[in-house]
């Protein structure tokens, strides 16, 4: 073979080579982290809150799409921060613990309370 034509195969043909090769590599990987259609794919969870002997319960069903759907009992109580209230402030008045509090409002910060913010009690 002609050192000139060895020479251009190799100025071309490794990049197109390795390009090939890493598209490969890539949708080896996608198709490995999709493990089927995504239509198919559902997750769904169950959380169960037990306040009393009659336990409230909350489902939370969540979807690949992103979609959340959240049920919460009829007789769930609801309390609207004022200005200085603190989570152990609205615990004492309503006979539960700062524990209780966090576990029925799993997004609130107990350390940034802001008034007219709705939190469960009960």
């Amino acid at each position: 073979m002609d050192p000139g034509r060895r020479r251009e195969l190799t100025r071309y043909g490794a990049p197109a080579l390795f390009l090939l090769a890493v598209t490969v590599a890539v949708l080896l990987v996608k198709a490995g982290l999709d493990n089927g259609s995504p239509a198919e794919s559902v997750v769904t969870s169950t959380i169960s809150t037990q306040t009393t002997t009659t336990a409230p319960t909350t489902t939370i069903t969540l979807t690949d799409s992103g979609t959340v759907s959240t049920t919460t009992p009829a007789n769930a109580q609801y309390y609207t921060v004022q200005t200085g209230d603190t989570l152990g402030g609205i615990a004492s008045k309503y006979n539960t613990t700062v524990d209780e509090l966090l576990t029925l409002n799993p997004g609130v910060d107990p350390s940034a309370l802001q008034p007219g913010e709705r939190i469960r009690v009960g």
